[in-house]
């Protein structure tokens, strides 16, 4: 395990830009906060923690309390974090063929991961237990990358496929594959679909793909994806995770080590860029979740050989 070092302080840039956004969020009234998430965090509580070596790490979540719960790309092992201490624990221990990727945490405790080979599965957030195991895609070269919860599903992307895939929340009931269409080109040999979120209108979703790094909104009930117009940057190329606080959107481009801000117009159709959150602790973020003022991440470290013994952290920044 690493130890936690200083904590150096995100730019300037990145303060104004997120400090303004936030404000602008809470102005539209297009965000779904709880008690966790309208306080500050007490500046006490660590920006740096460690995860065991060798984790490879991707994937995070945060529910109403402060625990953050991360993935395994190495064998799909879940480590919950004490965002009061940064002290952590393998909450599951995963298997051998098991990857644990994009995660969210349900209001009921259940944890949705996404398992990369064509699978999904929920987890007890309190256990870490298996719920159940979703077989999203029977072909093989699926790449199940990322999952958000709206409405009464969890949805999941495949960066292989041109489709989201629908599991019902907190109940049994049939996967829907939802084809993507419209704008939508899947390219080939590449990342395609990765990060997931609700749109403001509570009913569409928006999609990064990660090559070229373009932004789209999805029709749930079509599949019918429509292309974001970026303004003040022409790509969000490595576009990874994404979280929405209202109408600010915020996206994680990994080996770029940066988080864009944007500003959804009122159709999110077009999104302008409003500021950039850095950081020299970030080494390939990949996702982020939200808990008071702060954005929590995990860095993948894709750059650094993926050993054993290899060091991880997750890292907060205010937003």
């Amino acid at each position: 395990m690493t130890r936690n070092q200083a904590r150096p302080h995100p730019s300037r840039r990145a303060l104004l830009g997120g400090a303004t956004l936030t404000a602008l969020a809470a102005a539209t009234g297009t965000g779904t906060a709880n008690a966790a998430t309208t306080t500050s965090a007490p500046a006490t509580w660590p920006t740096e923690f460690p995860l065991p070596d060798g984790f490879l790490p991707e994937g995070i979540a945060i529910g109403r309390k402060p625990y953050a719960y991360m993935g395994s790309r190495a064998n799909g092992a879940i480590f919950r974090t004490d965002l009061r201490t940064g002290r952590g624990r393998i909450l599951f221990a995963g298997a051998t063929g098991l990857v644990a990727v994009g995660m969210k945490l349900d209001h009921d405790g259940l944890l949705y991961v996404a398992g990369n080979t064509g699978v999904a599965r929920t987890h007890d957030s309190r256990t870490g237990n298996v719920v159940a195991t979703h077989q999203l895609s029977e072909a093989t070269g699926h790449f199940i990358n990322d999952v958000t919860l709206l409405g009464d599903r969890a949805w999941f992307t495949d960066s292989r496929a041109a489709a989201l895939y629908a599991v019902p929340r907190g109940r049994s009931g049939a996967v829907r594959t939802l084809p993507l269409t419209g704008d939508w080109v899947q390219l080939p040999d590449v990342n395609n679909a990765n990060g997931i979120v609700g749109a403001p209108d509570g009913h569409s979703l928006i999609v990064v793909k990660s090559t070229p790094g373009e932004l789209y909104k999805v029709n749930t009930r079509t599949g019918h994806a429509t292309r974001i117009t970026l303004v003040g940057a022409p790509n969000v190329v490595n576009g990874d995770g994404l979280h929405r606080i209202g109408r600010t959107l915020y996206v994680v481009q990994n080996r770029l080590n940066v988080i864009s801000v944007f500003h959804l117009d009122r159709t999110s159709t077009t999104a302008t860029l409003t500021g950039s959150i850095t950081d020299p602790r970030f080494d390939v973020p990949t996702t982020a979740a939200r808990y008071a003022n702060r954005l929590y991440l995990v860095n993948a470290r894709f750059t650094t050989p993926q050993l054993p013994e290899t060091t991880f952290t997750g890292v907060a920044v205010p937003i």
